[in-house]
């Protein structure tokens, strides 16, 4: 996957960061998502209480065992989803990746088909930083970004999550992000003294 990305940066493009999210808190936060508690009362409740009225009773013929269970396993339908999730999010994992060249941000994804987004950070107006608590147990943080255009569809957002030097990545995206921003709104030398314009080549 990672291979995959690359080919899409630009031979003037220098990378300045490459990676993938932190497995053990990719799969975590995969398994302590808000569906599960749904889940594990739904599941108790026909396992434990439909499944045991069912067990305790006598004289059932297989026809109608047959039935039962396939309504069980059938009303079991948001625990299959929940296990679901969780299985197929490794299998995002595997297709995560994350570049930050001195142009833009690349992102990789998806689960069954896979996704590429750029981002290049003259169309980026705001970089956020966020630790939630599971990314705080982790040491991990998750580096997000805005656009500056509005779409039909709101605020185009990219996002580089659960990676564990989300200082370093934050202060990089940060620093470029200001850099090639102010050039498009401040060209014309209006911009200090290394950078003559947005067509020349950064420096910052």
């Amino acid at each position: 996957m990672e291979n995959d990305l690359k080919l899409l940066v630009n031979e003037n493009e220098k990378i300045l960061y490459e990676g993938r999210p932190n497995k053990k808190c990719f799969l975590f936060e995969s398994i302590f998502n808000p569906m599960m508690p749904f889940a594990l009362i739904w599941g108790f409740f026909d396992l434990f209480i439909v499944g045991g009225s069912f067990s305790s009773s006598k004289g059932l013929n297989i026809g109608f065992a047959i039935i039962f269970l396939s309504f069980l396993l059938l009303h079991m339908m948001p625990v299959w989803l929940y296990l679901g999730g969780v299985v197929f999010n490794y299998r995002k994992y595997r297709n995560t990746y994350y570049i930050v060249t001195d142009s833009g941000i690349y992102v990789s994804g998806g689960i069954f088909t896979r996704t590429y987004n750029h981002k290049p950070f003259a169309e980026l107006s705001q970089v956020h930083l966020h630790r939630g608590i599971i990314d705080q147990m982790f040491n991990v943080g998750d580096v997000i970004t805005t656009s500056s255009q509005r779409s039909s569809s709101g605020y185009s957002i990219i996002s580089i999550s659960s990676i564990s030097n989300y200082i370093e990545v934050y202060n990089l995206v940060k620093k470029l992000q200001k850099d090639i921003y102010t050039d498009v709104m401040y060209p014309n030398d209006k911009r200090p003294l290394e950078n003559h314009g947005y067509n020349t080549q950064y420096r910052g």
